[in-house]
């Protein structure tokens, strides 16, 4: 089971931190506010009051033996550095950090943490895509001009299976997943609808209109692909 750190328990940390548990990882959360401790204690393995810019408090809590650290820590900017360079030298395996402006990205660059989450840059880009990509249900960017993205299945794909809409070979994206609602009858009588997803969908799979296809590629492409205009 991995263990891995979460340092600073703000609404973005204690996010990270709760949705850590629930994927099976021990959790050691850490925070200066006791009261922030209290309200987290019972939710992750471990949670601490301390002040992460201490080297003495990290290596007594020995922090050096996770598997990795996640430094959350957004508005003090000296402490989120600081945190982060203690983390280095007392020998975290992988650290990810939280960047909030250009400058503070860019001393982490330098400081070669394993992963730079930039909240606001990333909001950015989701609302940009969601904008300019048509039935986008969903936005992940994976590298520059590389995404995940979550896309209602355009209306002239329903009722062609995936081989036949050749939408590899025609637009260039790779169809990973379906996620799909199967009908049920409660009890009640009432008719309502169970949301599953099809991992590797054959090639067979037929293209149903409620379908949200999860698909990986470029950014271009997948905008072409949503919108129904091939790639030439």
């Amino acid at each position: 089971m991995r263990q891995i750190a979460v340092v600073g328990l703000g609404r973005f940390g204690r996010a990270v931190a709760l949705e850590l548990v629930d994927e099976g990882a021990q959790v050691i959360g850490v925070d200066r506010n006791k009261d922030i401790i209290d309200e987290v204690k019972d939710s992750v393995t471990h949670a601490v009051a301390l002040n992460a810019t201490d080297e003495q408090a990290l290596r007594a809590l020995s922090l050096q033996d996770v598997d990795a650290a996640v430094v959350c820590i957004g508005v003090d900017v000296e402490a989120n550095l600081l945190t982060t360079i203690l983390l280095k030298k007392i020998g975290v395996k992988r650290i990810w950090a939280r960047a909030i402006n250009t400058l503070q990205q860019e001393i982490l660059k330098a400081l070669e943490v394993d992963s730079i989450i930039n909240l606001e840059q990333e909001m950015g880009r989701l609302v940009a895509r969601g904008l300019v990509i048509e039935n986008v249900v969903r936005h992940i960017h994976l590298s520059p001009g590389y995404s995940v993205a979550e896309i209602k299945t355009p209306g002239d794909l329903v009722g062609q299976t995936l081989r036949d809409a050749k939408v590899r070979e025609s637009y260039r994206v790779n169809v990973v997943a379906i996620k799909r609602k199967k009908p049920q009858i409660t009890r009640e009588g009432e008719r309502t609808f169970e949301e599953y997803t099809e991992n590797v969908p054959s090639p067979d799979t037929e293209l149903e209109e409620d379908d949200v296809l999860v698909i990986v590629g470029n950014d271009r492409d997948i905008a072409q692909f949503s919108s129904q205009k091939k790639s030439s």
